[in-house]
């Protein structure tokens, strides 16, 4: 039997029952986006698209350009949204893929309609506001000191203006919560609150045109009904995470699609006192057998987990021991006699009756289960399953 080596199993079916889940609490009015940016979370974002596309999504979004040049490429046709800044030096590339651009600020909108009408050609792009994420978008300031119509009044002249751009179709606007993940609401509640007031000022002037609207992420699908709007955003809840320890998980059924698997590399025993990997770190309480695996920080796995990570060895769970190298990771597997060279160990995933979840991961080392699997390296090939 060969070492079948470091790979992420992507679980394809997880995919469609995820969305047909998320399609359960959505109101059927509302269309779905599959987010697939970051090469689908670390999925694989084609694959990933195929399937979301294939079992009821709408339209795709992404963080790049690059991002969706690469499912044009591979044949996807359906709306691709990027999120994130293009240069309008490549709005040509923009036109040439058909793909929907992200506008924050009217500068920017001044040169694409600008850099469209050279093509003669129009772009289609959607409006981004910031209702209190503090990143991209034109801003709806709720501290302003400044008279809230007043307020209102410039930001429907600069979208207005926009609009009214030759070269320019603004297909929909959106807005982002910063904290719909957590349990009080308050602060999304507000955020919703502030957009749809300017959406219903908006309606008013003679410019506004029909628009898609959208603002629920995977947070406010789950929690938020009230902001499903014409679109949902579907990111982490598609990989069958959950935004947050404070979800209602009982609201939704969802199923992790990636499972991270190697093969045990090589066994030695050693005695008490023995040190393991760089600086020494970890000294073998009493005789015991270490086994080596082909999977280190390189690969996406953090350091962080040095001598407080776990995977599982033959149904049970094996100590991470010492620091975590670039290639290579050394557990202890002394409790675990009957392990042998090959066999197979599960970072996160299930292996019998056992479970490591990515979740208990990411509180390990203080961060997010979106981190985990989205740092998962490109040399750790994919393994899809239908």
């Amino acid at each position: 039997m060969s070492i079948i080596g470091t790979r992420a199993e992507i679980h394809l079916d997880a995919i469609a029952h995820n969305l047909q889940e998320l399609r359960r609490i959505t109101r059927p009015e509302s269309s779905i986006m599959a987010v697939v940016k970051a090469d689908g979370y670390g999925h694989g974002a084609m694959e990933i698209a195929k399937t979301a596309l294939n079992k009821g999504a709408n339209a795709l979004g992404v963080a790049r350009l690059i991002e969706g040049i690469k499912l044009r490429e591979s044949g996807i046709d359906k709306p691709i949204l990027i999120f994130g800044y293009t240069p309008p030096d490549d709005t040509d590339k923009l036109l040439y893929y058909n793909l929907t651009q992200t506008i924050g600020y009217p500068e920017l909108a001044e040169r694409y309609s600008h850099a469209a009408g050279k093509q003669g050609a129009t772009l289609k792009a959607h409006l981004k506001i910031d209702s209190g994420m503090g990143r991209l978008g034109f801003l709806i300031d709720p501290l302003s000191a400044e008279n809230q119509e007043n307020m209102y009044s410039r930001l429907i002249q600069k979208i207005s203006a926009i609009i009214r751009l030759p070269h320019l179709f603004i297909e929909g606007i959106y807005t982002h919560f910063a904290s719909a993940d957590h349990r009080d609401k308050t602060i999304a509640i507000r955020q919703f609150a502030l957009f749809r007031n300017l959406l219903d000022q908006l309606s008013r002037t003679t410019s506004f045109q029909a628009m898609i609207h959208h603002a629920a992420n995977s947070a406010a699908i789950i929690d938020m009904p009230e902001t499903h709007m014409d679109m949902v955003r579907a990111g982490i809840a598609l990989y069958g995470l959950y935004p947050s320890q404070e979800m209602d998980r009982e609201k939704i059924n969802l199923r992790p699609v990636m499972e991270l698997k190697t093969n045990i590399l090589h066994l030695k025993k050693v005695p008490k006192g023995f040190s393991v990997s760089y600086g020494g770190t970890w000294k073998a309480p009493k005789q015991t057998i270490i086994a080596t695996i082909p999977l280190g920080y390189a690969d996406g796995y953090s350091r962080l987990l040095s001598s407080k990570g776990f995977m599982l060895v033959c149904g049970k769970k094996a100590p991470v021991v010492g620091r975590v190298c670039m290639d290579l990771i050394m557990l202890d597997v002394g409790e675990i006699p009957e392990a042998c060279i090959n066999d197979e160990v599960v970072v996160f995933g299930k292996q019998n009756a056992a479970s490591i979840a990515v979740d208990e991961i990411a509180e390990t080392i203080g961060t997010i289960n979106y981190e985990i699997v989205s740092t998962i390296s490109s040399r750790v090939p994919r393994i899809f399953h239908e």
